[in-house]
């Protein structure tokens, strides 16, 4: 299975606000070029975000971006479930219906696998992802608005 790129833009914005200082809220151009991706997606993945109540995200002065308690405790099957919608593997309606659809097994044991799919993704939490050696690749990024990360050292690791 493969992931939509609003998905993967989700977890790693998630994932680089995982490791971000309390004190440190950056804003939703700074996450972008950091990441190296397109503002116009950050934008729409932060808006979902916080939609679901994953990041707080807020304007003007004071304002930026900061992960919420569970968008740090959720699992990654459950934020994934939920950026990438109710789709199935395959279409078998649609313009163009499939003609076997009305007897074949194929749906169903693709919806299996993507249920085994998003299961096995259950048993990770996004705090999970951002252990080293991805803590280090996080904090290590270049920081575009001039504050720096904090390092594995002030953090008290």
């Amino acid at each position: 299975m493969q992931l939509t790129r609003f998905t993967d833009l989700g977890l790693r914005v998630v994932m680089r606000l995982a490791v971000v200082g309390d004190d440190d809220r950056p804003g939703s151009r700074e996450v972008a070029d950091e990441l190296a991706v397109s503002y116009a997606h950050v934008a729409k993945v932060i808006t979902r975000l916080a939609e679901l109540g994953v990041v707080d995200a807020r304007r003007g002065r004071g304002g930026g971006l900061a992960i919420t308690e569970l968008g740090r405790n959720a699992s990654v099957g459950w934020l994934v479930r939920r950026l990438e919608g109710a789709s199935e593997v395959v279409e078998c309606e649609g313009a163009h219906p499939c003609p076997l659809r009305t007897g074949c097994l194929l749906r169903s044991a693709l919806g299996r696998a993507q249920e085994a799919f998003f299961s096995s993704l259950d048993t990770v939490a996004i705090e999970d992802l951002t252990q080293n050696p991805t803590r280090t690749v996080l904090l290590a990024l270049p920081r575009v608005g001039g504050t720096s990360l904090p390092t594995a050292a002030t953090n008290g690791e």
